[in-house]
């Protein structure tokens, strides 16, 4: 089984390459890039670094340099959903295993009382040096620029030859938000939750990529404009607790792996000692905070709404709502060495309710 799973990994990197081999012969254009992209996110990040290590002149444009990699909601990697998916990436020499395993302060091996075809390796991030690494990552590689500015637009160009098949309109560049055109051959997007997003908090809606950064409107706009048809995923942000608050007697401590396996093949060890690890704490609702926030249904505006979550994230709405009598609640540390080690995050408390529902609940 192993054997079969790297060589499909490695023959799907050696099929990327080919693909990306003709990079290297496109025709510079004046004042231009081979391959821009447009988000600092983990997806940007991968997709600049991997065009850069192919030699293209490549350009990231970010709305911010210190949110370059930000894990804006609960900071772990990998799990039963996605493992696979980064086991893929780092097959393809990619830079979030590898930083993971720099960062990560809880590691562990899941549904491990299963067969071995269903663990999935999860990491608790420090997401403070999962930033200050995957930055000094892409701001340091080279063949890569980095800019701060808005995309309010994309240079569509109309077909050559107008004879030919093909006659939809290519993409030739970029416009920022200043009026600036930069021409590429290659624009690949990585705007994340910024498209036209919006934060809810109870039945308030914020236009915004996260609370304190404005959303990419504009290009929203010419998406539309083109005929993609535009939707809206949801996703719920844990709260942050105050560490020193909590009651540790009344939850169960799930301790990191003895020998804790690093996601990267590259690697044989991680950054941090197995005793070093920070304690994962489990507990479970009661009948008492269900009360609550079944009470508050109402002021809740994803409930009201259709809309698409993330299969592998379900939150405590969700599974009330389905008449679960108890929900599992996992609290994560933040970070190794700074002040934000005393918040915790709830991870299946993403309730989207009104602050003071929240205060309640918690209090239970």
């Amino acid at each position: 089984m192993e054997v079969f799973t790297w060589s499909r990994l490695f023959w799907m990197r050696n099929q990327f390459v080919k693909r990306c081999l003709s990079i290297h012969h496109l025709s510079q254009a004046q004042s231009g890039y081979d391959v821009i992209v447009v988000g600092g996110g983990h997806a940007g990040c991968e997709a600049a670094s991997a065009a850069a290590r192919m030699g293209a002149k490549t350009l990231m444009i970010t709305h911010k340099i210190k949110t370059i990699g930000e894990m804006s909601c609960n900071p772990s990697f990998g799990g039963i959903g996605k493992s696979h998916l980064m086991k893929e990436v780092d097959a393809l020499d990619g830079l979030c295993c590898k930083i993971c395993d720099q960062s990560g302060i809880h590691f562990r091996i899941l549904n491990t009382k299963k067969g071995p075809a269903v663990w999935g390796p999860r990491a608790q991030i420090d997401r403070l040096l999962y930033k200050k690494h995957i930055q000094n990552a892409i701001l340091n590689m080279p063949n890569l620029t980095v800019i701060t500015c808005s995309v309010e637009d994309l240079l569509l160009m109309e077909p050559e030859n107008p004879d030919h098949n093909l006659t939809r309109k290519t993409c030739g560049g970029i416009v920022l938000e200043n009026g600036d055109h930069i021409r590429s051959h290659t624009v690949v997007l990585t705007t994340g939750t910024f498209l036209r997003g919006q934060i809810n908090i109870g039945l308030e809606v914020r236009p915004a990529g996260r609370l304190g950064d404005e959303p990419a409107i504009g290009l929203a706009h010419t998406l539309e404009n083109i005929g993609f048809t535009m939707g809206r995923l949801k996703t719920g942000t844990p709260p942050r607790l105050d560490g020193k608050t909590i009651d540790y007697s009344k939850t169960k401590p799930i301790s990191g792996d003895k020998e804790p396996m690093p996601f990267s093949f590259l690697n044989k060890t991680v950054w941090i000692k197995p005793e070093d690890q920070k304690l994962c704490h489990l507990t479970r609702t009661t009948e008492a905070v269900n009360c609550i926030v079944k009470d508050n249904l109402h002021l809740n505006r994803h409930v009201q709404e259709e809309t698409t979550g993330p299969s592998k994230c379900q939150i405590m709405l969700s599974s009330l709502m389905h008449d679960l009598k108890i929900c599992k609640m996992f609290g994560d540390s933040l970070s190794q060495h700074s002040a934000i080690i005393s918040f915790i995050d709830v991870g299946f408390l993403a309730m989207a309710l009104l602050p003071l529902p929240h205060h309640d609940t918690i209090a239970y």
